[in-house]
């Protein structure tokens, strides 16, 4: 199914009707999109006039003027922080006709309501047949209210698509378990300590499931009837059981938080899920316990040897010892692994990288000069160095390249750009974010360093630092 809305999306591009955002580093696969505004000005005139798609703009100022909602099927309503209610006025019949229903804050983007019953009305009871429900980034004045799902959606059990990512939600419903056709469920709500119970494994034609950041459960989550899962962003080790990940055949997108280790017997696990894990191929793992995670940290990343890309978080010391060689790695972000100083002889020779994120604490605790050489990175694109305690930054003559965009970020100890940027020819765009003062002046026009840069095309400098 994906396959196939992906390739009408091509084809919309190759004509020019849709223009491309971004292009994903790790799989070169199309990320994001936009439309020209004549272009979409005449989707949304030719929508209303095939009656395919309603949209309409609810504030203070217009929403006596909003004309009713009739017999339509799919709807797109924006609001403002002004809006006085949550829908526009409806006919009879029209609640019963809808299917897709979206909401739009200001920009795109988060919106606040100035009262609870704005954002839970009653009408949800109208639309039993909906089957997209997209509610994001929905917050309330009140700071210390939450917001609570009416029970009406657990009647839409037609619903494929349920969207509440960024919303102040109180608690995750028991009811949500009715959600038996649901397809994607995104659940990365704001709430630090929601607590959910064991439903999920109801929902068993679930492809796309995002849980909150951090959350707890009651008992454990069952999981192993969702065979159809390709995406489970984030599975806890606290309140989930890694042997269900075994009976997941076609999961293409992990995410794990290792909070506690109640994994006995981990390397019989870990062979049953071999065929899974050797699948994946997107892996982020969050290290969060005090101790005694590296090894695990370690084994895990050794059984996904196809990934493309990868995120480490948290302690992990050492790489897999063939990590060097895995082939289809083309993104890869480190934070806060203190990785040990030979470790970067493995990353500099991955023979595909495209992306590499060096973050705060991804470096080994005393590492203050950090070595690209010669020959290292052949195929990296984008390189950014963030709050790294470095106060050196060597590079030899061959290093990276292929390398199109750095960015060095609040990096207060080093002191000058590396005297190899100026053999980095292919480099398009050099930014530099958070650094002190005396470390921008030195790149700038005039400044001692400038004749290192000077060939690259686009130089940028936010917020320079006095400190």
């Amino acid at each position: 199914m994906e396959n196939v809305a992906y390739n009408w999306l091509s084809e919309l591009v190759e004509r020019c009707m849709v223009q491309v955002g971004e292009h994903s580093s790790s799989y070169g696969t199309l990320k994001s999109c936009r439309m020209h505004d004549l272009m979409r000005d005449l989707c949304l005139m030719k929508a209303e006039e095939e009656n395919f798609l309603q949209v309409v703009n609810l504030s203070s100022s217009n929403i006596s003027n909003a004309s009713p909602m009739g017999k339509i099927r799919r709807l797109a309503i924006y609001l403002d922080e002004k809006a006085d209610q949550f829908v526009p006025p409806r006919d009879e019949a029209g609640g019963g006709h809808l299917r897709s229903l979206l909401y739009f804050g200001p920009n795109d983007n988060y919106w606040t309501a100035k009262r609870k019953e704005l954002i839970i009305p009653s009408m949800f009871k109208d639309f039993k047949l909906l089957r997209v429900l997209k509610i994001e980034g929905v917050e309330l004045q009140e700071e210390e209210e939450d917001l609570e799902l009416p029970s009406a959606i657990g009647n839409m059990v037609h619903l494929r698509f349920l969207s509440l990512r960024q919303s102040s939600i109180k608690s995750f419903p028991q009811f949500l378990g009715n959600l038996i056709c649901l397809q994607t469920l995104d659940f990365r709500v704001q709430n630090d300590e929601i607590v959910i119970p064991n439903v999920i494994w109801k929902m068993n034609r679930l492809r796309h499931l995002y849980l909150p950041w951090r959350y707890r459960a009651r008992g454990k989550l069952q999981l192993s009837t969702l065979g159809d899962l390709q995406t489970l962003d984030y599975v806890s080790s606290g309140c989930c059981d890694l042997n269900d990940v075994a009976k997941l055949r076609n999961l293409r997108k992990l995410r794990i938080r290792l909070e506690s280790r109640p994994w006995k017997n981990l390397e019989k696990i870990l062979e049953a899920a071999g065929s899974v894990l050797n699948g994946i191929r997107s892996l982020r793992l969050g290290n969060y316990m005090e101790s005694g995670a590296e090894e695990v940290m370690q084994q895990i990343v050794a059984r996904c040897g196809q990934i493309y890309k990868l995120t480490l978080l948290g302690s992990t010391l050492e790489l897999p010892k063939e990590f060097h060689s895995y082939s289809n790695l083309t993104k890869l972000d480190l934070w806060k692994c203190h990785l040990k100083d030979d470790q970067m002889a493995k990353l500099e020779k991955l023979p595909n990288l495209k992306s590499l994120g060096l973050w705060a604490g991804s470096l080994g605790e005393n590492t203050k000069l950090l070595v690209f050489s010669n020959g290292s990175f052949p195929r990296l694109q984008f390189l950014e160095l963030f709050n790294l305690e470095i106060t050196e930054w060597r590079v030899e003559e061959g290093a990276m390249p292929s390398l199109c965009r750095l960015e060095i970020k609040y990096c207060l100890g080093l002191s000058r750009v590396p005297d190899g940027v100026r053999h980095l020819t292919t480099l398009k765009e050099l930014t530099i974010s958070e650094m002190p003062r005396e470390f921008c002046s030195k790149v700038e026009e005039g400044g001692e360093d400038f004749h290192k840069i000077q060939h690259v095309p686009s130089l940028v400098i936010r917020n320079p630092r006095d400190d």
